[in-house]
């Protein structure tokens, strides 16, 4: 059973109603909830919360328990996306936005859709825990900036008015006290961060070793999760040592194009003949290939070295 409590003007909210609808629904507390998942609405500068009264031997306080189904933090990624997002993800889309791995890992074809899964995933946790802070780190200005265009469309489809920090010139605040922060490409301005709840870093295979290295530790505080999401650039740099060397650190996605529904076979056989077998492989299958400057492959290298051998005293 729900009741409906005016409450005094507040600045934060879930989801504002405009003044047609609230009179619409004032007086059927049920319908409202089943239309506004969000504890917390405003209209006309007034908040209103949906509280549990329990029944027969319960306490009616009207104070809510944990495990709330109202809860936000246990609204599903997928649920979120296609209900309150209008996003329809296909099924391994669907793997990346259900997963709560810690470290994760997406290496995928080009055009798959990697960047706008990457703002489902920081929308879907800025809206669902109050006060968060998810940065987007990409190799430049304008790819993070691009990425943070996709978040704020899905938070206009929330129905929340996109607005900066007012701190950071590529950034959005949600009235929860969340933030969404993108990041320039450069490591000398990045750091500053801390207690960091998402770090998704896009187009990973770009991003310089350095950048990487300084953005790591603004998880320590909070626990973070940390994302890298990119199509291989050859043997080098940290995504590729992430996907083939760090073992079960890390929960592993590969997309090859093959396996995206939304690009036609015909259209992938004349890249295969445009770009050549290995471009193709590296952009397209999300293999990473050498670039052949090198008198031996890094493949030949790994396997010549033997770490058994103690070092010569000579």
């Amino acid at each position: 059973m729900l009741k409906w409590r005016d409450g005094d003007k507040g600045d934060k909210c879930g989801k504002f109603l405009q003044p047609s609808v609230y009179q619409r629904f004032k007086g059927n507390m049920a319908a409202v909830a089943a239309q506004f998942r969000p504890s917390l609405v405003v209209s006309r500068g007034v908040y209103c919360t949906f509280e549990e009264i329990k029944t027969g031997d319960e306490n009616k306080t009207g104070e809510r328990r944990k495990g709330h189904p109202e809860a936000r933090d246990v609204i599903d990624a997928v649920e979120f996306a296609r209900k309150r997002l209008r996003f329809e993800p296909d099924e391994r889309q669907i793997e990346v936005l259900r997963s709560d791995a810690k470290r994760g890992i997406l290496n995928c074809t080009r055009q798959w859709g990697k960047s706008t899964i990457a703002a489902a995933k920081a929308v879907h946790r800025a809206y669902t825990r109050e006060k968060s802070l998810v940065l987007v780190a990409s190799p430049t200005d304008r790819q993070s900036a691009e990425l943070l265009r996709k978040a704020a469309e899905m938070v206009a489809t929330l129905g929340i008015r996109p607005r900066g920090d007012g701190d950071n010139e590529t950034s959005l605040l949600l009235p929860n006290g969340s933030r969404i922060v993108g990041l320039p490409g450069m490591e000398g301005t990045t750091r500053g961060f801390s207690a960091v709840s998402l770090l998704l870093i896009d187009e990973a295979a770009r991003v310089d070793d350095a950048m990487y290295k300084a953005l790591r530790p603004m998880l320590a505080v909070g626990q973070g999760d940390l994302w890298l999401m990119s199509t291989p650039r050859g043997k080098t740099g940290f995504f590729y040592e992430c996907w083939e060397h760090e073992g079960t650190d890390w929960f592993r996605v590969s997309v090859p194009a093959t396996q995206c529904a939304r690009i036609p076979a015909e259209f992938l056989e004349a890249e295969r003949r445009a770009i050549g077998p290995l471009w193709f492989a590296q952009e397209y299958m999300g293999e990473f290939v050498d670039s052949g400057a090198a008198v031996f492959g890094r493949d030949v290298v790994e396997r010549a070295v033997d770490d058994s051998f103690e070092p010569l005293n000579v």
